[in-house]
């Protein structure tokens, strides 16, 4: 009997391991690399930046670490030396240029600046060799504030990038890649953020409406400098319970769900919050990989592991720009062996006693009882699993 036992159990890890084995995984990376120029003219627009030497070193340590995908922001002066480094590994999108008044074919209109904006976003992503990126699409932000003050977000044309991704594997992914309204801390302070706060919040809008309106059945990654943190902008309530809340797809935020045990941090009314030092470093970043899984996918996402690298990205004891990269590692999973189910989200369901509320094996509510678990609220906190 033992002996029997002990092959059983041999032969089931050995399943467990080729099951661990045959798991799709791959990494994906946002940083903004603080790619402004040093100085326009007799302007000091950016000295503390990397320049163009630390860039060279930025493009190295994404060489070392080797993530299958990389998506940028600010990359405007240098991207030269960047594309120089990255080139033997990866493929790269299409630079959109950069700022200055000495551009090739730009002429600056000196009488009318109240017009000036420079056209490029300095977005950029690259992608491991083997894996195909069709797309690109790149949209503006409808709205933005600030061009002479509060951190001049007007000057250049701030949005999104939306890639149609092929892994090695033959699975496709849909990413978009942007850069959100900033504010200074001293508006902040001042309880004078008020109108960058409504101009990012219009653009999560505006980002939400393109997911919505594009969503298929391929699964979705969503990163960048949001400047968001979710004390002062309100997304959990306009943006993340939206998605969750269609029955179309749902919505993770990947450092929520790992490294905050699931919980948003609760929207405060105060305008003066800010994304303090200590909070960049240890907790939430302004820099966020998202992820959707839409209803029905035979494929889905899993969030394996989250990393806010503030060890290896520095160059003799400091930070190579002034953000962190933000790493996130996803299994790519089938939805029906995925292990999720309506049981776990059971406490979200919502409605009177007796009531039943209908979803599918993900999780996620559907109008159609035909196609899920069907859930039964009893009252309180009571609920049952009653059909299939």
């Amino acid at each position: 009997m033992i002996k029997k036992i002990t092959t059983f159990c041999l032969g089931l890890g050995m399943v467990l391991t080729s099951q661990a084995q045959q798991a799709e995984r791959f990494s994906v990376a946002t940083l903004n690399i603080d790619g402004l120029p040093k100085k326009i003219l007799i302007v000091n627009s950016n000295p503390n930046g990397p320049g163009g030497p630390g860039t060279v070193r930025i493009g190295n340590y994404f060489m070392k670490r080797g993530y299958d995908m990389l998506f940028m922001q600010e990359d405007f002066s240098y991207h030269g030396e960047l594309a120089a480094v990255l080139e033997e590994g990866y493929g790269l999108d299409a630079w959109s240029g950069t700022v200055g008044i000495d551009i090739p074919g730009k002429k600056i209109d000196f009488l009318h600046l109240q017009n000036l904006q420079f056209d490029c976003d300095g977005l950029m992503g690259a992608w491991k060799h083997g894996i195909t990126m069709n797309g690109g699409v790149r949209k503006a932000w409808t709205d933005g504030f600030g061009k002479f003050s509060h951190n001049n977000d007007l000057f250049v044309t701030k949005g999104y990038r939306r890639y149609e991704a092929t892994l090695a594997s033959g699975t496709k992914v849909v990413v978009y890649n942007l850069h959100m309204d900033a504010e200074l801390d001293e508006d902040t302070e001042e309880g004078k953020a008020g109108p960058d706060r409504a101009a990012r919040l219009n653009q999560w809008k505006q980002l939400l409406q393109d997911i919505m309106a594009n969503l298929d059945n391929r699964p979705i990654i969503v990163l960048g400098d949001f400047n968001t943190i979710y004390q002062r902008d309100k997304v959990k309530e306009e943006i993340i319970d939206v998605i969750n809340d269609s029955g179309k797809a749902t919505v993770k935020d990947v450092w929520v769900e790992l490294k905050n045990k699931g919980v948003y941090p609760a929207y405060e009314e105060d305008n003066r919050v800010r994304d303090d030092k200590l909070s960049q470093i240890t907790g939430e970043s302004l820099d966020k990989i998202l992820y959707i899984n839409p209803s029905g996918a035979d494929k889905i996402l899993r969030a394996a592991a989250y990393d806010r690298d503030t060890l290896q990205y520095k160059y003799e004891g400091k930070p190579l720009g002034d953000h962190y990269p933000v790493v996130a590692t996803f299994e790519v999973v089938s939805a029906k062996d995925s292990g999720t189910s309506a049981v776990t989200n059971i406490n979200s369901v919502k409605g009177d006693e007796g009531t039943t509320e209908y979803y599918n094996i993900n999780g996620q509510r559907m109008d159609n009882p035909a196609s899920g678990l069907y859930i039964e609220r009893n009252g309180g906190n009571a609920h049952k699993r009653v059909g299939k």
